[in-house]
């Protein structure tokens, strides 16, 4: 069977960053696929790369990912860049453990791997950047639920897939949180999910404040399901009854935020994230990070990230944005 192109594959979906006069044989393919097309956050992620592409010089990104949110696609597409002859992929995970054969596979053609957002097993890449530290990412999230739901009350999480290896940190770290004297009064009564899909995730925060009347807040750690469900909250008439947070994206949860279902919620800059992971692609392929602990990577404007156990780094806290700075931030990303 005849291997489609990465054209092809994508529906023409092809990004190319300036590259400084470099020619094609010197410049540095670096490819960025992400868990789907369509998704502001890694629109946003995709700005950032280009942009350390246009300051290195000599790089090329290769935007990708599947339509949908699934590992096969994203299996098909890094075969598909294989192909292509890549120097480095950065990919955010769909299935931590389903990446991790074709990853390998990828770095025994010399291909320098790193997951970054949602991350692959540690033996299927060499680094895995997260946005954020999980223990800070966990707490701020059940602190936001808490402030929403007024300290007491039932809340719900709305994930993304059942295998994304983030939400499921984030989630185990939430639990932690919660089980601490000062979050006693919150009680989780369920986490479902919308597998990153607008619909879905709709429908699964339609059953949620359906089945769980006496529910306070929704906590959607997804830019997705944020979105989706704060709709729900507004279609149900529920507004100033049941409220929204989680992690989304300013120019996404401006409207939302203004029609009350959402007082506040949290993201780390995406562009700071695609930023900082094509830099770090970048170190890995010209020899200069080889993904041992305590080694420091250069990412430009980012400064220096720390690798640590597991071959993992991290970006900053979560930002929470609420109705005082939401405007501002909503013409950025």
């Amino acid at each position: 069977m005849k291997m489609p192109s990465l054209r092809q594959v994508v529906g023409g979906l092809l990004l190319a960053a300036a590259c400084g006069g470099a020619s094609a044989a010197e410049q540095v393919k670096i490819a960025m696929l992400v868990k789907a097309l369509g998704s502001g956050f890694f629109n946003a992620a995709q700005m950032g790369a280009q942009e350390a592409a246009r300051q290195l010089g000599d790089v090329r990104i290769i935007y990708t990912g599947p339509t949908s949110a699934t590992a096969e696609g994203q299996v098909e597409l890094v075969n598909a860049l294989i192909m292509q002859k890549v120097q480095a992929i950065v990919v955010s995970a769909n299935d931590a453990n389903a990446l991790a054969p074709i990853a390998q596979k990828a770095m025994k053609r010399g291909i320098k791997v790193l997951s970054f957002d949602s991350g692959i097993v540690q033996g299927g890449r060499l680094m895995q950047l997260n946005p954020s530290s999980p223990p800070l990412v966990g707490h701020k999230l059940v602190e936001l639920a808490s402030q929403a739901a007024g300290g007491a009350g039932e809340i719900a999480v709305l994930s993304a897939t059942a295998q994304a290896t983030n939400q499921n940190i984030w989630i185990n770290e939430m639990k932690k949180v919660l089980a601490q004297p000062e979050y006693a009064k919150l009680t989780l009564v369920g986490t479902v999910y919308g597998d990153d899909q607008s619909d879905k995730s709709y429908r699964e925060a339609i059953g949620l404040l359906r089945s769980n009347p006496k529910l306070k807040v929704i906590v959607a750690p997804t830019t997705v399901g944020i979105v989706a469900a704060s709709r729900a909250v507004v279609d149900e008439h529920l507004v100033g009854k049941v409220y929204v947070t989680g992690l989304g994206l300013p120019s996404e949860m401006a409207g939302h935020v203004h029609s009350g279902a959402v007082k506040s919620f949290a993201i780390w800059n995406p562009i700071d994230l695609g930023y900082a992971a094509t830099y770090a692609a970048y170190r890995f392929v010209k020899g200069e990070a080889s993904g041992k602990a305590g080694e420091q990577v250069a990412v430009g404007r980012m400064g220096q990230l720390t690798i640590g156990a597991g071959g993992e780094a991290a970006l900053a806290p979560p930002f929470v944005y609420d109705a005082s700075n939401v405007d501002k931030y909503a013409r950025m990303f």
